[in-house]
């Protein structure tokens, strides 16, 4: 057995379990949805996935960490879904086609939707990122729609302030 540099380079195998990254949001989402955030720990969610607990560590430093990638991932979908709305409404309903789009997002997904708006996370930096975009999907629809043509910037962002805070509330 030789000991060289090259050798041992070679031999050992690279980190590679797939896309373990994904897999872990898809777990941890399933246990979300089943038992609410009380059923998401780091190390259950290993064992969930059959893997070892270290390599959860690999891809979220922590509980936190794991909860910030649900809650842009939410954002993302809640994106997907405003996009969708905007794409398909007739001209004249943007607003209410988008504002049902929400409602219909929120109300499918409960247990995510919560922990998008979660005080503790909304302002990690991938979250935020996440859900300033999904809004400006919602805010271009409103600009494009004819209600709202003769009016300001100023005035849309409000209008659309307006939609997200009755969809929150909602």
């Amino acid at each position: 057995m030789s000991w060289g540099v090259g050798e041992t380079t070679r031999s050992r195998r690279p980190y590679h379990v797939g896309n373990l990254r994904a897999q872990l949001l898809e777990e941890a989402r399933a246990l979300l949805e089943s038992g609410g955030r009380s059923e998401l720990n780091l190390r259950g969610l290993a064992a969930r996935a059959g893997i070892a607990a270290g390599s959860v560590y690999h891809h979220y430093a922590s509980k936190s960490a794991l909860m910030a990638g649900l809650a842009a991932g939410g954002f993302r979908e809640l994106e997907a879904a405003l996009k969708e709305a905007a794409a398909t409404a007739p001209d004249a309903t943007p607003i209410r086609t988008c504002a049902l789009a929400y409602f219909g997002f929120a109300r499918s997904q409960p247990a995510l939707y919560d922990l998008m708006f979660d005080a503790g996370l909304i302002s990690e930096p991938e979250v935020a990122a996440a859900r300033d975009s999904a809004f400006a999907v919602l805010e271009s629809a409103i600009a494009q729609a004819r209600s709202q043509q003769d009016r300001d910037a100023d005035t849309v962002h409000k209008v659309a302030l307006a939609v997200w805070a009755c969809g929150h509330g909602a």
